[in-house]
């Protein structure tokens, strides 16, 4: 298949197109095991993808599923679905195009597993459930390609190491089946490609031509951004006109929250009733299904999201991309601008709108790495073991098997090539027994093995493991609904947030101002309110990180002599730091002391992300309390930790002392609730803590907490060595605590302190401390005496408000 033909060359000719180098190399490729293509948004990669299926089915007489779509969200999958039926309608294909997610109705999945479509859409999630089913050798005996959409999406969580290990399982029932990879933003494109393809097997690489560089630029407006808050509420009229200028605007925020509280402010702004949506993963299927219909009938102006809106969705006419807040990383800014001018060889345009002083810093960065396509990201660690014991039962459900084969399957998926055999017998016995400590209760008694095959000690028992499929950790939610019988639902809110309101109480979801009535059924009953401030709904959503290699880029930054590329008043702030004290520096670690308010601070710059910067604040807490310090408390961001306490710090290199601070994280993170809460996202994906039960009952957050504290503790007991114990503290390193930043930070600076001692607050500290003015103020005059601190602090830092 080296040549379009002539039936697709013509569909081509009539809508003005020519096949691009990359779509027709795929085409001549098609009969590679696996393929990986890399290509721009808009390039047209997800029909490079689909073109060798379109051809191979076009005379018709195949039966069966051909083609396996997999995409990270059930909206692009849609999407895609939407996509594909032009070319299908308008050449008049025999090829039946169907997509299967957790929006799918009972009676169609049940119809496609009987009857399956030639191409089925669907995410992975929806694909490890396929698998569990003991007719799935049936459904995918004709299997040739499977095609994995925004891979590097994928890549970077859990759903990637379990749709991989599905992969693998699929190979095992269609050997011959072929794999191509479609991504528009890879750092390292090599490992994706190992990871794509089955190990040890070769994956090529196919780079399309990348196009031009994007319009990119950040917003100077006329007033100041604030020195600290992630809002950008102070930018909502320059906003505003850059919507009113375009046709289609996504406004992309890091956070469910602040895309809320952003959109109600863009809202009450907004004179000229422009159209305008918000969408984001905590909203209703209904709401999102109403934007997403509205976005394709090209009804919208603006629409505030998040992450849900990050791959290669193509609605509307999108022709500028605004980035709320700093991106955090290079390579998910690379990703939202791509959103912007579907069009090949034309060049994306985007704003980045700093939520803050310091954020104004972070942009300027980022948008240098874009321009230089320096893209960021951390080496992949091996598959993790918590998914491996989920494959294992899904594979159970199937029917039995023999862990020889089994092993062998699971270690042609590349991220579990280096497994061990030991490593996966570990995953074996606790799926079967639950481990030492629990092998007396029935409830995890869940393999046996008859004449050398394992299989499900009990048949019934493969419901509830299929109800519990997948990697995607939900935070504790409940449903938010209109009040009345068959109120139609909002979305969702944190269910911790929920227990805090009271009837009258007011706050933010789908951009509307609701008034909480009741709780009923663990579902949160609102009506309409407007003339009351609402509080904000906590969506846990993802608190990003700044990445190391962008953290790199800002401390070199502050070793220029000026800054001409940033705005005056931030030249200035830097250029007053340098004056007063100093500003950091990559090789070592600059600690600030200084008095305010009858209490003593201390302020380490250590740029090593919020989550690692937050558990360096626990230990130097936990270390001055031992050197009698007397310290009252600390915050965050991702440049620095600012403590205060009510005894002077005169020497603080004892407590950044490297093995000491190992030492006290070890002792600290063994009774820590991050490792409980760790814990619990680790025994939910194994399998051990049912978050779903038969009968639509579900565990609350608080019952599923509450077991898995139980669990926890009766296995440090009696069983510290468990493998959820190892898999958990593997997890908090990575994740919660990011001891492994704390680390790169440790060897970066080799004990080297810059100590400077001062009288007073420093220009880069003093934003710090508008960070604890989040903490609630009881009285009702608490804004200004939060806006008379920040002027006084202000003032004595030498800035302006």
């Amino acid at each position: 298949m080296s040549a379009l033909p002539s039936r697709f060359s013509d569909w081509f000719a009539t809508r003005g197109w020519q096949a691009h180098p990359h779509q027709l190399d795929m085409l001549a490729r098609a009969d590679e095991p696996s393929l990986l293509l890399i290509a721009p948004t808009g390039g047209g990669k997800t029909l490079a993808g689909f073109l060798p299926t379109l051809v191979e089915l076009a005379d018709g007489g195949f039966e069966g599923l051909h083609t396996l779509y997999v995409s990270p969200l059930k909206a692009l999958a849609a999407d895609i679905r939407r996509n594909l039926l032009t070319p299908i309608t308008e050449m008049d294909l025999p090829i039946r195009v169907e997509d299967r997610t957790g929006d799918t109705s009972s009676a169609r999945k049940k119809r496609q597993r009987g009857d399956p479509p030639h191409i089925l859409l669907t995410t992975p999630e929806s694909l490890a459930l396929l698998v569990s089913y003991e007719d799935s050798p049936r459904i995918f005996a004709n299997l040739q390609r499977v095609v994995v959409d925004e891979i590097h999406a994928l890549s970077e969580s859990k759903r990637g190491d379990q749709l991989m290990l599905a992969l693998s399982r699929l190979q095992a029932l269609a050997p011959n089946l072929r794999r191509v990879g479609l991504s528009a933003t890879v750092e390292n494109p090599a490992a994706l490609a190992a990871e794509l393809a089955r190990h040890p097997d070769p994956c090529p690489i196919l780079h399309a031509d990348p196009g031009p560089d994007p319009d990119i630029s950040m917003l100077v407006t006329d007033e100041k951004p604030p020195w600290a808050g992630g809002g950008a509420k102070y930018a909502i009229p320059a906003v505003l006109e850059q919507v009113r200028r375009h046709k289609t605007t996504l406004i992309f925020h890091n956070t469910r929250a602040q895309a809320e509280i952003f959109f109600h402010n863009l809202w009450l702004a907004n004179d000229d009733d422009l159209p305008i949506g918000i969408h984001h993963g905590s909203l209703s299927r209904e709401q999102r299904q109403k934007v997403e219909a509205a976005m394709v009938a090209g009804a919208l102006r603006a629409v505030v999201c998040t992450g849900t809106l990050d791959l290669g969705i193509d609605w509307g006419d999108v022709d500028l991309i605004i980035q709320i807040g700093a991106p955090k990383n290079v390579k998910r800014l690379i990703q939202r601008i791509g959103r912007a001018n579907h069009r090949y060889n034309a060049p994306s345009k985007a704003i980045l709108v700093p939520a803050n002083r310091f954020e104004i810093v972070e942009c300027v960065a980022a948008l240098e790495a874009a321009r230089e396509r320096d893209l960021d990201g951390d080496p992949k660690g091996p598959g993790p073991r918590d998914v491996l014991c989920q494959h294992i039962l899904i594979r159970a459900c199937a029917g039995p098997f023999l862990a020889d084969d089994l092993y062998q399957e699971v270690k042609s998926a590349g991220a579990y090539a280096a497994l061990s055999r030991a490593a996966f017998d570990d995953c074996l016995a606790f799926c079967a027994t639950g481990g030492y400590a629990l092998r007396a209760y029935d409830r995890w008694q869940r393999l046996k093995q008859t004449d050398g095959a394992w299989h499900l000690r009990d048949p019934r028992a493969a419901l509830r493991i299929r109800m519990n499929i997948g990697t995607i950790q939900d935070t504790d939610r409940v449903k938010v609904r209109w009040r009345g019988r068959g109120g139609a639902p909002l979305g969702e809110v944190e269910e911790g947030f929920a227990a805090t309101l009271t009837p009258g109480d007011t706050f933010l979801i789908g951009g509307q101002v609701v008034r909480y009535d009741r709780m009923r059924e663990m579902i949160v009953e609102v009506s309409r309110r407007t003339d009351k401030e609402p509080r904000i709904a906590t969506f846990m959503g993802t608190k990003f990180a700044t990445s190391t290699q962008l953290s790199q880029r800002i401390l070199r930054m502050f070793q220029q002599e000026s800054w001409p590329e940033l705005p005056g008043h931030t030249a200035e702030w830097l250029a007053l730091q340098r004056e007063v004290s100093k500003l950091p520096e990559a090789d070592r670690i600059l600690v600030e002391t200084f008095p305010d308010a009858g209490r003593h601070h201390v302020c380490a710059y250590g740029f090593a992300g919020r989550n690692a910067q937050q558990t360096l604040g626990l230990l130097l807490t936990q270390r001055m309390e031992v050197q009698g310090l007397h310290p009252l408390g600390f915050v965050a961001t991702d440049y620095a930790t600012l403590i205060w306490g009510l005894d002077p710090v005169t020497d603080p290199e004892p407590l950044f002392t490297p093995d000491s601070l190992r030492d006290d994280f070890e002792t600290w993170l063994g009774g820590n609730a991050v490792m409980k809460r760790t814990f619990r996202n680790v025994a939910t994906i194994a399998g051990l803590i049912e978050r779903n039960l038969p009968q639509a009952t579900r565990k609350s957050g608080r019952q599923a907490t509450f077991s898995s504290d139980i669990l926890y503790e009766t296995l440090m007991k009696y069983e510290p060595d468990h493998l959820l114990l190892r898999i958990t503290r593997e997890e908090a390193l990575r994740g919660l605590v990011d001891f492994g930043r704390i680390e790169e930070m440790l060897t970066r600076t080799a004990g080297r302190i810059d100590h400077v001692a001062l009288e007073r607050v420093t220009p880069l500290a003093a934003p710090m401390f508008l960070e604890m003015g989040r903490v609630p103020v009881a009285a009702s005059g608490a804004q200004r005496l939060m806006e008379e601190e920040a002027s006084r602090l202000m003032a004595l830092a030498g800035l302006e408000a």
